[in-house]
């Protein structure tokens, strides 16, 4: 990653027509501590920098975020569905993998094809709930998390739930992730 020099970020707040103190606001700094970084008289801290980076991107449209790129249409099971109705819905779904749900509608898991595969010898998929073969690890954020943040959870999590208002609202896996990274 390359740092942008206190000129960069001057260049780049000029180019876009905003003042010390709208960047500041954006992000979340002072503007004092704006026109010291562009004087060259201060080295920000590594998080700072980022800071000011992402509002700057983000005056340029550049940011994506989760809501940009999540699936608004959330097919899920309920945990004490049946393993086997889980494996026909993500059939008739094209899915490799199912948010689960409990009864109030809250994510509690998530339920794959492999977690499926892990079980499929040993027990019988007709009787058996999704509760006992869906991993428990679910992370959630809200639409304006960043695509860097969606894609971080990604590398622990095989997709991560999009909540509003405590509502799930969409769904975002790998796959989106990398449709949108350059």
């Amino acid at each position: 990653m390359k740092l942008p020099t206190s000129a960069d970020l001057r260049e780049r707040r000029n180019d876009l027509g905003l003042t010390q103190s709208e960047l500041a606001d954006m992000a979340d700094v002072s503007q004092p501590l704006i026109a010291r970084i562009e004087g060259g008289d201060v080295d920000p801290r590594l998080s700072t920098l980022r800071r000011i980076v992402e509002a700057l991107d983000e005056a340029e449209g550049e940011i994506k975020r989760a809501g940009d790129i999540m699936h608004e249409d959330v097919t899920f099971v309920r945990e004490d569905d049946a393993v086997a109705a889980a494996i026909d819905l993500m059939g008739e779904e094209g899915f490799s993998q199912l948010p689960v749900v409990d009864a109030g509608g809250t994510p509690v898991g998530i339920v794959s094809n492999s977690d499926i595969r892990k079980h499929r010898e040993e027990h019988d998929l007709e009787e058996l709930p999704v509760s006992a073969v869906m991993n428990e690890t679910i992370t959630t954020v809200s639409p304006d998390a960043t695509l860097d943040e969606v894609n971080n959870y990604l590398n622990y999590n095989k997709a991560v739930i999009v909540k509003q208002n405590g509502e799930v609202i969409g769904i975002v896996t790998e796959a989106d992730v990398a449709s949108h990274l350059s």
